[in-house]
């Protein structure tokens, strides 16, 4: 299970060094797609397995589910950890997440890794801290509508 909230730079070559108490449950290789809210996803390979699976059971019928699928599946990389624990995530995904590299400007590219289950969300750093903010406001309310549908 993933938890927990990690700042980390990414490198002159583009590279994100993983939380360390994140790695020995990610394996050698992940899966990082584009996920909601302008962040990223990242999962370990069992559990991207069962993500697709769901996926793809999905009705194409349906033309949210293609849509969703699309985003999902077709954004979706597999991407090999360095022996140093580090990623290269993929241009598009970065610009996606609205991160840019170093010599895109002079300041140094934070990002927060954030342990949600079974996922790791990867976020621009300012966007982060901004949405965490709105939810925060919002938790008394969102635990409410959660406990009225029990969720929670």
């Amino acid at each position: 299970m993933f938890i927990g909230e990690f700042t980390h730079t990414l490198d002159d070559k583009k590279r994100l060094s993983l939380p360390s108490k994140f790695r020995k449950e990610l394996g050698k290789k992940v899966i990082i797609t584009h996920g909601l809210d302008n962040c990223l996803f990242m999962f370990t390979l069992p559990q991207w397995s069962k993500i697709a699976e769901q996926l793809g059971n999905s009705s194409i019928g349906n033309a949210d589910a293609r849509g969703f699928n699309r985003i999902m599946l077709a954004g979706a990389v597999e991407i090999e950890i360095d022996t140093a624990g580090r990623v290269l995530i993929p241009d598009f995904l970065r610009q996606y997440a609205g991160v840019t590299s170093v010599e895109d400007k002079k300041e140094v590219t934070k990002l927060v890794f954030a342990g949600v289950h079974t996922r790791i969300e990867i976020w621009e750093e300012k966007k982060w801290k901004s949405y965490k903010e709105k939810i925060l406001k919002q938790a008394d309310s969102l635990a409410a509508k959660l406990s009225s549908i029990g969720a929670i």
